[in-house]
Order: structure tokens, then C-alpha cells, then sequence
């Protein structure tokens, strides 16, 4: 399996404060499955990272989990939050690109007011870049107007789900939001949004109560795979969905 969006860079954000619990959640990815983990530290205006910060994170953590003997791999990315997306140049997002491909991820606000994410995924897709947004089922503009991520939907954007929002770890509203945009087929990618090992952990086997076997393969394995890799998308499979 391959884990799309996760906080596992020590130090940078509000992951992992030290190596050693970096190092713990690698552990409990690997034992869950998982390969290779997107290193999406949060790129905003209040941690100020810029591509280069992350690239010397990620290459020191790497170098930790090869002394550790763990097998993560650890893919290129950011979380991208609006507010800082302006600012960033074609060659930065390149380098916040998830795997070193050509798709970004696009946080989703949890402001009400939502941001014009519309006209900004248009100008990324105008720039060459695909857009995966992150997390929507918690994103309140998403929860109060479910019609706006079918329209990025329709025009080539793909949507990543919370592994938690499934279970109920973040509320009802996110939920029952996320069971029904599975339901309409608006979720492409599974991921664990991981900040630690215990509390928002990185075991993408997490939902494995709520996804058929069949759809967690496609959002966990062939998608992730697809975006990283920049082939075509395998063909969408609906889940007997939310049981």
C-alpha cells in the first residue's frame, strides 16, 4: 500500500516531534502494510517550509530508517494549504509534487468560507499539474455544499479520503459526509493523514470495516501507485461502500 498523505517528517510540523517517534510510526505503517509513505508536512504560513526544508528532512529520516532496517520508502510531497499556494512557483511545486509525479496536494480549509478552491485547482491544471485534495469530507464548505467536489470531481481533480473520517475518529458530520461521497464515487485515494503512532496513526487497514476489499485495494494500492508512477488512472471501482 502506498499512504498518500501522512505527517511523519520529525520536527517540521505538528508530527512527530523527535526522530524516535518518526521512527515508531514507520514501524506501525510497515507492520499495517504499507511501502511507501508521502512525506506531507504542512506547507502554510505558520511552519514556513519551503520544498528545500523537506528534502533535507526526508533524505535524514531515510538515512534513520536504513540504520533501523525499515523498509518505508519515503516519496516527495507537502500539504499545501491556499493561503500559501500563490506564492509558490512552478519549480517548488514541482519538488512538493507527491512522488516526484505531476499531482500536488491541495488542502482543503477548514474555514467556512472555504477559499475559491475552483479557480485554483483550474490554474493548477492550467500549469500542467494534477490536484489531489485533501481530506474534503472535513473541509465545512465541502460538508455544506457536497455538489462543489463533484464539479473539481467532473473536471480531472481527485479526492483523497481520511482513513479516520471513516471510523468516526473526527465527528459524525465527517463521517457521514465521507460515506457519502464514497457513495457517489467522489474519493479516489485512502490515506491516513498520520501525526503520530497511536492517536492518528499511519495503518491504512484502519477502515477495513468500512471499505469492501475491493475498493480499499483501489484507493489504497492502484490509485496511489497511478498518481505516483503518473500513469492513467485504473478504471473506478464503486464500493458496496460505507457498511
Amino acid at each position: 500500500m502506498i499512504d498518500l498523505h501522512a505527517h511523519i517528517l520529525p520536527g517540521v510540523d505538528d508530527g512527530p516531534a523527535t526522530i524516535e517517534a518518526a521512527l515508531e510510526m514507520a514501524r506501525v505503517a510497515t507492520a499495517a502494510g504499507t511501502r511507501a509513505i508521502a512525506t506531507t508536512s504542512h506547507v502554510n504560513y505558520v511552519n514556513r517550509l519551503d520544498p528545500a526544508d523537506l528534502r533535507s528532512a526526508r533524505e535524514a529520516l531515510a538515512a534513520r530508517l536504513a540504520e533501523a532496517g525499515i523498509e518505508l520508502e519515503l516519496l516527495a510531497g507537502g500539504e499545501i494549504a491556499p493561503s500559501r499556494l500563490p506564492d509558490l512557483d512552478d519549480d517548488e511545486l514541482r519538488a512538493l509534487a507527491l512522488g516526484g509525479g505531476r499531482y500536488v496536494l491541495l488542502e482543503c480549509p477548514f474555514s467556512p468560507d472555504g477559499a475559491n478552491l475552483e479557480a485554483m485547482v483550474a490554474d493548477l491544471q492550467q500549469r500542467g499539474f494534477g490536484v489531489l485534495l485533501a481530506h474534503p469530507e472535513r473541509s465545512p464548505a465541502f460538508q455544506r455544499d457536497p455538489a462543489q467536489l463533484a464539479r473539481l470531481v467532473e473536471r480531472g481533480a481527485l479526492a483523497q479520503v481520511t482513513t479516520g473520517s471513516l471510523t468516526g475518529d473526527f465527528g459524525e458530520i465527517p463521517r457521514r459526509t465521507a460515506a457519502a461521497m464514497l457513495e457517489q464515487g467522489l474519493l479516489h485515494v485512502l490515506a491516513t493523514d498520520a501525526h503520530d503512532a497511536i492517536h492518528r496513526g499511519p495503518d491504512l487497514h484502519a477502515a477495513d470495516g468500512v471499505l469492501d476489499e475491493a475498493q480499499g485495494e483501489w484507493m489504497t494500492t492502484a490509485v496511489p501507485a497511478a498518481i505516483v508512477a503518473g500513469c492513467r488512472l485504473p478504471e473506478r471501482l464503486r464500493s458496496s461502500s460505507a457498511r
